[in-house]
């Protein structure tokens, strides 16, 4: 039996031209969500909406800058303007800049900050306000990390994003709980991206120092996202989500 637990539900996921984005949104969508995705590379982006159409989804493109206010809004206008509602968004993009603390430039701390936190924070409260007016609840993620949990050599703008995301979602709890708006994060460890997968040494070196002997794929990340914007999740909030096959609990370093 082929399950449609998404019919009827609209979810804008951002930076989804591919990686984990996009397999939440071809998974999402072909469970019977109708999608927006966004990248900031416009032929990523709509080759990705053609393959998870192609596929038997239903999914719009539109690129642009997912840190960006007015485009946030725009985003948000067009779900409304193509499928009529929003239920779920999942504020996926993020960027990640590696640099020694003592020497870390300013402008690629604002770089991190404005995507991983301005970006993030804006969609959900786009979004929040569209689910509010519409007066039937929906679902919020935030794409965090391990990370944010666990020290990583020349990640420490990039990890403090990620830990405030987690709170974020936590306080949210109190503005959004009276609307039935959930709100939760996921936090993934190494993952086989196309991104990751350019490091030769990448899935060796992860399948080696992760408890479960090998690094997640974008599916294992993609089944726990859609599992906390399921109705199955309606009643978790606030929570946060490791999928990292159990390197937090030893916390291995990988040089």
């Amino acid at each position: 039996m082929i399950n449609k637990k998404f019919t009827n539900q609209v979810a804008i996921i951002t930076g989804a031209g591919q990686g984990i984005g996009f397999e939440i949104a071809r998974q999402m969508a072909l469970q019977g969500a109708s999608i927006l995705i966004n990248d900031i590379n416009e032929d990523l982006v709509k080759k990705a909406a053609r393959q998870i159409t192609v596929a038997g989804g239903i999914c719009i493109a539109l690129a642009g800058d997912a840190a960006d206010i007015g485009f946030i809004g725009r985003m948000v206008d067009t779900a409304i303007q193509h499928f009529g509602k929003l239920t779920i968004a999942i504020a996926n993009a993020g960027i990640t800049l590696f640099g020694d603390f003592l020497t870390y430039p300013p402008e690629s701390l604002q770089s991190v900050m404005r995507l991983n936190l301005q970006g993030s924070f804006f969609l959900a409260q786009k979004a929040a306000n569209q689910m509010i007016k519409q007066q039937n609840g929906g679902s919020i993620l935030f794409m965090s990390s391990v990370t944010g949990h666990q020290a990583h050599k020349d990640l420490a703008a990039y990890g403090m994003t990620k830990a405030a995301l987690e709170m974020l979602a936590k306080s949210l709890v109190v503005e959004l709980s009276p609307y039935q708006i959930t709100v939760n994060s996921i936090a993934p460890g190494a993952t086989l991206t196309e991104r990751t997968l350019e490091d030769a040494d990448y899935k060796k070196t992860w399948s080696r120092i992760t408890p479960m002997g090998r690094p997640a794929t974008v599916e294992d990340v993609a089944h726990a996202a859609l599992f906390l914007v399921s109705p199955e999740a309606g009643h978790i909030t606030g929570q946060n989500l490791i999928v990292d096959g159990g390197w937090t609990a030893v916390s291995t370093s990988p040089y």
